[in-house]
């Protein structure tokens, strides 16, 4: 099976769900046109708050829709956007990716991974014990996020359902994705 993107998302302010769109456009350096993460410095509010000149590792936010599958076994009502992820993808393990993996999106754009995303308590909000739900332990009690991954535009383009995504990983040694 090949990786696809199954939906693209995107809102022009800070809430948590993102509206489908058709097609996105992503802009190299800053993040997908018209999304209220777009730019070079962090623009989520926490993050603005302490220090707003840091670079903005959180340009785009992807969700694997193996998740959405998870969670809806699990009795929860999600679809693609409503967990504020700009795509959404099938046929990858995003949360499995190291650091500095890229991830060519459609013919023209590419996404460099920088980190996992980090839940929030407004995930409460879409539905109650959704925050608990992506978080996880593994067998030595180690927390494991499955929100997501966040990415920085390194090549901008048009993202639409349907584009395939192929992965190209960075050089050895591999470095484990953090919280950004």
């Amino acid at each position: 099976m090949y990786a696809t993107v199954t939906a693209v998302s995107r809102s022009a302010t800070h809430t948590m769900s993102k509206q489908n769109q058709p097609v996105i456009t992503l802009q190299a350096g800053l993040g997908v046109e018209g999304d209220a993460h777009n730019g070079k410095t962090v623009k989520h509010r926490s993050r603005v708050a302490q220090d707003p000149t840091q670079p903005n590792l959180r340009q785009v936010h992807l969700i694997q829709s193996e998740l959405h599958t998870e969670l809806r076994a699990r009795g929860f009502s999600i679809s693609p956007g409503q967990m504020g992820e700009n795509i959404t993808t099938r046929g990858i393990d995003l949360l499995g990716l190291p650091v500095g993996a890229r991830l060519l999106i459609g013919p023209e754009a590419v996404v460099e991974i920088t980190g996992l995303r980090n839940p929030c308590n407004q995930l409460d909000g879409i539905q109650p014990g959704l925050m608990k739900a992506v978080l996880d332990r593994d067998e030595a009690g180690n927390l494991i996020r499955k929100a997501g991954v966040m990415g920085i535009v390194l090549e901008g383009g048009v993202v639409r359902p349907g584009d395939e995504i192929e992965v190209v990983l960075p050089p050895e040694p591999w470095r484990k994705m953090e919280r950004v």
